[in-house]
């Protein structure tokens, strides 16, 4: 029951939600900010959080209700549920989902996207990534965040369109898009967007919970992240490839990010 309580249930889920329920929990806490493994086996009533909340399969299949969609999250497809969204669920089977608790402020544009969402091969290999980090509490501290701003990342680029941001931010946005393995300066994306340097860091913050900087090395470790998943280069080369000319500066940031260093990321499915 303690463990119920720790992950924000209400009364009815604690009695319906048994602590036999989980394959394995994991709180990794910033802000308010959370991810962790989890697995069902009873009907979960209608209910709402004040935090976005992403359900993403690692195995099985959750029957769910949001809003006034129904679907699943199960193989290839994920479940967006937004703040203040009412939602319920139930299960059959053994199963095991990453669910991410996003305060509404790190990601506001999730309210967004639809609530059901097929993946390709490159998201559903980056969830199987945030899967064996939880399990294997191999992730520093304050890691959880930047590990959720990138899967954010990759859900904007897939399903933008839902989106809608700001023409101006989307200038920005696409710009750094195509050049985030080269130095870009605020002055230089402020330009792109017809807007001043201060406008322009407001305006995409509250379109996209983050400055333009972050959104740069989000992208550059998206970028790294893929190179490392195929192995293809060396790790000075997809240092190069995505703006660092420091390979020093490349392992400190990637380490900050996930955890680990980029070779122990290459390496981990080997």
């Amino acid at each position: 029951m303690a463990l119920s309580r720790a992950v924000g249930l209400t009364g009815n889920e604690r009695t319906r939600l048994r602590l036999s329920d989980y394959c394995y929990y994991l709180r990794m806490e910033h802000l308010n900010l959370s991810l962790s493994l989890r697995s069902y086996s009873s009907e979960i009533q209608a209910h709402q959080h004040h935090y976005h909340q992403l359900v993403l399969p690692v195995s099985g299949r959750l029957d769910m209700s949001v809003g006034p969609r129904q679907g699943q999250a199960a193989s290839g497809h994920i479940a967006v549920i937004a703040a203040g969204q009412s939602h319920g669920f139930a299960a059959a089977d053994q199963n095991c989902f990453v669910v991410a608790d996003v305060p509404t402020a790190l990601a506001p544009e999730l309210e967004r996207l639809p609530a059901f969402i097929a993946i390709d091969a490159a998201l559903a290999q980056y969830v199987n990534f945030l899967y064996r980090q939880l399990a294997q509490g191999g992730s520093r501290p304050g890691s959880e965040r930047q590990m959720l701003l990138l899967l954010i990342q990759l859900l904007r680029e897939r399903f933008g369109e839902a989106v809608q941001l700001d023409s101006r931010v989307e200038a920005a946005s696409v710009y750094l898009d195509h050049n985030f393995h080269q130095s870009v300066s605020l002055a230089q994306l402020a330009a792109v967007a017809h807007l001043s340097a201060r406008q322009l860091s407001d305006l995409f913050r509250r379109q996209l919970g983050m400055t333009p900087q972050q959104y740069l090395t989000e992208k550059r470790m998206q970028q790294a992240w893929q190179l490392l998943e195929i192995g293809a280069l060396s790790v000075q080369q997809v240092a190069d490839n995505v703006g660092y000319r420091s390979l020093s500066a490349f392992s400190d940031r990637f380490r900050k990010h996930f955890g680990h260093s980029p070779r122990y990321f290459r390496q981990i499915d080997k």
